[in-house]
């Protein structure tokens, strides 16, 4: 009986260490795997070259229809962590975690854990649906940033004091940022301004300067309007004065052409912050870029 205990016991400590769900061992640089590149940017400011960081997918993809490829299931069994969006941005993550078997068996990073989260704006029929687009913020992504150099430093104690240094370096240069374009703006009178956006992920970066979505272009996320609902909106930016069409960078369709062409209201780009290369400062270019679009229209808008 006590033989079969021993054994018992030997095989979940076994189990227990090949799940990774200890410390990484001295020496060895965890790989930390990440569903977006926001989080690529992150992770790579708070670690530095003591961690190795992985996307668990290749550039170019679309987060909201992606379906797991057989790479995808290979890399994931070789990662030590895992970092999520976990509302609903990175939704292929969680069926890489299934189909390779490794649910439960790599710790989660939710980045999102505790962060205030918001309903898009423009859902139909009275409905609160969770607005997953917490990164394009700076507040929001401040908050991430210090919940994933925490559980990194639980993970990996040995170089807990440096990720967290790290990560205060990178939150003082996101700060920096933030008053920079503030202070372009302290002068301004209040302004009555008001935008429409080709749908609802601009809400976290539009609230951090005091502003709300009047209309939503698309009746929901990557659903197009119909003549008739475009036709709808068309009257409705012209009743409400609306300053400002936002539309994603690189969007192909044609409709916010057309609004433009019927009512003549400027058209600013912004990014989603999911595309192109994962690099170090990717993050940090594409949200610059976006409050740059912002204040800019801000202050054409009390201009004119």
């Amino acid at each position: 009986m006590k033989l079969r205990m021993i054994i018992v016991l030997t095989a979940l400590l076994a189990l227990l260490f090949a799940n990774g769900a200890t410390a990484a061992s001295p020496g060895q640089r965890l790989r930390v795997g990440v569903t977006l590149h926001p989080y690529y940017s992150f992770v790579a400011n708070i670690v530095g070259d003591l961690a190795e960081v992985v996307p668990l997918i290749k550039p170019g993809f679309n987060s909201h229809a992606y379906k797991p490829q057989p790479d995808d299931i290979k890399r994931i069994m070789d990662l030590d962590v895992l970092v999520l969006n976990g509302i609903g941005h990175d939704e292929f993550a969680f069926e890489i975690l299934e189909a390779s078997q490794m649910k439960g068996k790599i710790p989660l990073i939710y980045a999102n854990e505790g962060v205030s989260l918001i309903p898009i704006a423009g859902t139909g029929a009275g409905a609160k649906v969770v607005n997953p687009h917490t990164f394009i913020s700076i507040t929001a992504s401040i908050q991430q940033i210090y919940n994933i150099s925490c559980s990194l430093g639980r993970l990996d104690p040995a170089h807990q004091k440096s990720y967290r240094s790290n990560a205060r370096n990178y939150v003082r240069k996101l700060r920096k940022m933030k008053a920079f374009y503030m202070e372009k703006l302290a002068d301004l009178p209040n302004i009555d301004f008001r935008c429409a956006t080709i749908h609802g992920g601009y809400d976290y970066l539009l609230q951090e300067f005091g502003l709300q979505v009047t209309v939503v272009i698309e009746p929901s996320h990557g659903l197009k309007p119909t003549a008739s609902q475009l036709a709808t909106t068309i009257d409705k930016i012209r009743d409400l004065d609306v300053n400002v069409i936002f539309t994603e960078m690189n969007f192909p369709d044609k409709y916010v052409d057309t609004i433009h062409r019927e009512t003549g209201i400027r058209i600013r780009y912004l990014s989603h912050l999911t595309s192109g290369n994962y690099t170090a400062d990717d993050f940090e270019n594409g949200l610059r870029a976006n409050i740059e679009a912002l204040t800019a229209a801000l202050i054409e808008s009390r201009s004119n």
